[in-house]
């Protein structure tokens, strides 16, 4: 039975707490098979079975009291002019016409404001389609005002600093009023206008931290709602008792704290924006219309539009639209935005192109042949929001003590609050001491205001927040790095084993080397022309699909000779391939299909050596029992290759290679290239055992390949890296995607994680040492509520101000820098 993965975009969670909260409920349903929320990006990642219903899962998210929803297809909508009507009999027509279209969900036709709103799924239907069907009921068309995309980050800071606004205007009203009612003059009805400023501060603009609050404590799972609300209700409260006795007011101190925390969320929910600033980015690099060919005519469209087939018409500076294929013109495409590279690439009839990626040069028609979310860039924005819905191993253990930190904070306040006054001489004693250095310490205050000032502090300063946030935040911020740089990480897994990596293991062809062989000796014997011998090698491996067999092929085609027909094809796996011309047995391949066929090769072993030891493949061509030559096809390395190679052993970091070359070839290629440990004469199926081989020996081994025979070693491998010019199937098994395809890319992928993984810990030390040092201090009475509430902001957002510094690490090559 299949699984699915939903995504969900989860509101209402106001720290890590919830999010635990969310998680071990959803653990707990059945048929829920995996599950990972996201405080930082308020997302959750799902693996359900087949049989479990979505909505179900929603509808237990939201009775937790939270705001769930399944992330799917968009619904687009558009407000359109429409000139010409004459009556609401128009206005029917048009209405009913739109309504019976594929795609469109509603038509709305208002008469009076001559406007019609639609609602469409735009991979069903063009907009230019349904303008048109408007235009041939007679009425003339102007697009108003298309629905623009939504910015939820910016949503969320205009709402947040509102409140900020609000609740810092009453607050320093209050702490105003007070600074003059102390030092200046009696103010007279000071406490009325302090309560009444007060109230709308703690209860009306703080509302949504109580509602959280209450929902916590139902839910049984307490968090950072609770220590506020607990900050600022009661000390409000029992400030009111001023109105009948002569007793110390805390109406100021409840309502900075609340002023403090809403401060400190409104600098969080800011600097989150900016560690998600990289999806912004990526969406944001995409174009908004498309010029194409419809009749022989050019019609722009808004891209939404565009279908599989389209061709589009792309000028010199204009982005390219969405991916597609090459079919007429010739230009230099900048290509960075997907693989980092400055240098344009050229790109002429035949070539892919990338979606967002920009013609510097000539005109080109593409043929579209990817939209929506099938698109390179949109690929892209999924496997980087994936990863930062991801969980490194590290996050889990602190997710643990996340679980229990509020009801432990909770015990030790109401502790605090009776050590106090059980033990009030005690307490006295370090109270007067803090007050010689601490200007904010009162020793003067009885016991019982003591204690509930420090409790109240205790409550305040404790942050669950800064260990909630450590890991996502520094994962937004790393994989958006490395989506800009061409680097593309699945999982937040592989960046904790990154670190670990003790060896990495190369396939060969089309990951150390070019993957585009070419002929480069052609050797005849017994009488044989080298004519003759290309015909029927080219004729023999026109039928195979391996690049070296290409190479044949190609080199035969470019010499002008015409090729023949083969029969009984048959690729014998590691040794060559078998076929007929002409009634005739043709054998292609090395020195074991030779022995299989007992075919004669000594004579020439000398020549086979020679060409191996220049690192190239050399094949053996005969037809029925009788050698007719030896062609040798080498593999060009990647410029890189050597001096990314270089770099890793520098790192400490120990290469291998597995080919299916024989030893002589493949030592030859891991001499040029620097490889310290290479494994030959590898059949397809046998790379995994050579992973596993290297996992007992190493312990921990990465895995770079291209091909579909690369994925199960790619799987197996503690960390994949697919270079991202291969196949689809080696890019989808793999932890890492180098987007660009070069080497290097590995070395930048290695110091992204590390320097991710180091922020991290970074951001758990930080978090673990404020709240270590930070709540003692609290418990024994020399730290004031108002300081903990303004400390407890300040770490949080250190956390991922911290993980923002990531962008300012250097995680180029060396030789890239020099």
């Amino acid at each position: 039975m299949a699984n699915k993965n939903l995504d969900f975009k989860i509101k209402g969670m106001s720290c890590a707490s919830c999010a635990m909260n969310i998680e071990k409920n959803l653990q707990k349903k059945e048929g829920v098979i995996e599950v990972s929320i996201n405080f930082a990006s308020e997302k959750a990642h799902l693996t359900i079975d087949s049989n479990t219903d979505t909505d179900a899962i929603i509808k237990q998210i939201n009775n937790l009291g939270y705001e769930a929803s399944l992330e799917e297809e968009k619904v687009d909508k558009v407000t359109l002019k429409v000139v010409g009507m004459s009556c609401t009999a128009c206005a029917n027509r048009i209405e009913k016409s739109l309504n019976k279209l594929d795609g469109v969900i509603a038509a709305n036709v208002n008469f009076a404001a001559e406007k019609v709103t639609i609602e469409y799924k735009a991979t069903s239907i063009r907009l230019f389609d349904i303008k048109n069907t408007v235009t041939k009921l007679g009425f003339e068309v102007v697009e108003e005002d298309p629905q623009e995309e939504i910015d939820e980050d910016e949503v969320k800071m205009k709402k947040s600093k509102k409140r900020m606004v609000n609740s810092l205007t009453l607050s320093l009203t209050v702490m105003g009023l007070m600074m003059i009612h102390m030092f200046v003059v009696k103010i007279p009805g000071y406490l009325i206008i302090a309560t009444l400023l007060a109230f709308p501060n703690i209860f009306i603009v703080g509302l949504p931290v109580h509602k959280a609050s209450i929902k916590a404590i139902k839910n049984k799972s307490p968090n950072m709602d609770v220590l506020v609300s607990l900050g600022s209700a009661p000390p409000f409260l029992i400030g009111l008792l001023g109105f009948f006795m002569p007793v110390t007011t805390f109406l100021e101190m409840a309502t900075m704290i609340m002023s403090f925390h809403i401060l400190g969320k409104y600098l969080e929910v800011r600097a989150k924006g900016r560690a998600s600033l990289a999806i912004k980015k990526l969406v944001q690099m995409g174009a908004k219309t498309a010029k194409i060919l419809i009749n022989g005519e050019e019609v722009e469209v808004s891209v939404k539009e565009l279908s599989v087939g389209d061709i589009m018409v792309i000028r010199p500076g204009e982005k390219i639209p969405t991916d597609g294929t090459v079919v007429d013109g010739r230009s230099l495409v900048d290509e960075s935005m997907a693989t980092g590279e400055a240098i344009p690439v050229k790109r002429e009839k035949g070539d892919n192109v990338i979606g967002a990626t920009i013609n510097k040069q000539g005109l080109l028609k593409v043929e579209v042949t990817k939209i929506g979310k099938d698109t390179f860039l949109s690929q892209v924005i999924k496997l980087v929001e994936e990863c930062q819905g991801t969980k490194v191993p590290i996050q889990e253990f602190a997710d643990r003590i996340t679980g229990y930190f509020v009801p432990i904070i909770l015990i030790v306040t109401l502790l605090t609050f009776i050590s106090f006054n059980i033990f009030p001489n005690f307490h006295l004693s370090i109270i007067e001491w803090g007050a010689r250095y601490l200007p904010w310490v009162n020793p003067n205050l009885d016991p019982l205001t003591l204690s509930f000032i420090t409790a109240t502090a205790v409550l305040v300063i404790a942050c669950p927040c800064a260990l909630g946030l450590g890991t996502p935040t520094a994962l937004m911020v790393g994989t958006g790095i490395g989506a800009e740089k061409g680097i593309l990480i699945r999982n937040g897994e592989a960046v904790q084993t990154f670190k670990d990596v003790k060896v990495i293991a190369f396939d060969k062809t089309g990951t150390i080397t070019k993957g585009k062989p070419e002929v480069t000796d052609i050797i005849v014997v017994n009488n044989t022309n080298e004519k003759n011998l290309m015909y029927i090698a080219a004729t023999i491996e026109k039928a195979s699909e391996h690049p070296l067999a290409n190479a044949i092929v190609e080199d035969a085609i470019n010499k002008g000779i015409v090729l023949g027909d083969v029969k009984d094809f048959e690729a014998i796996v590691g040794k060559g391939v078998f076929g007929t011309i002409n009634s005739e047995k043709v054998f292609i391949g090395n020195r074991k299909l030779m022995d299989d066929n007992k075919i004669s090769f000594s004579d020439y072993e000398n020549s086979l050596i020679k060409l191996e030891e220049e690192a190239k493949t050399a094949m053996l061509i005969a037809k029925e029992d009788k050698l007719l030559g030896i062609i040798a096809v080498a593999d060009p390395i990647k410029e890189d290759s050597a001096m990314a190679i270089a770099e890793l052993e520098k790192m400490g970091i120990k290469t291998a290679m597995i080919t299916g070359d024989n030893k002589r070839t493949a030592m030859a290629i891991g001499k040029k290239v620097g490889i310290s440990h290479v494994i030959s004469e590898v059949l397809p199926d046998g790379k995994v055992d050579e992973v596993v081989r290297l996992q007992k020996e190493f312990n921990t081994v990465a895995m770079v390949g291209d091909g579909i025979n690369d994925a199960p070693a790619l799987k197996q491998a503690n960390v994949g890296i697919a270079i991202g010019t291969g196949t689809d199937i080696a890019i989808e098994a793999a932890d890492v995607t180098l987007v660009k395809g070069e080497l290097s890319g590995i070395v930048t992928a290695i110091k992204l994680s590390k320097a991710t993984f180091r922020k991290i810990k970074e951001n758990y030390f930080w978090a673990w040492f404020y709240n270590a040092i930070a709540i003692p201090i609290a418990m024994i009475g020399l730290l004031h509520p108002l300081i903990g509430a303004s400390a407890m902001s300040i770490s949080s957002l250190n956390v991922v101000y911290n993980s923002l510094r990531l962008k300012k690490v250097d995680i180029e090559p060396s030789y890239k820098t020099k």
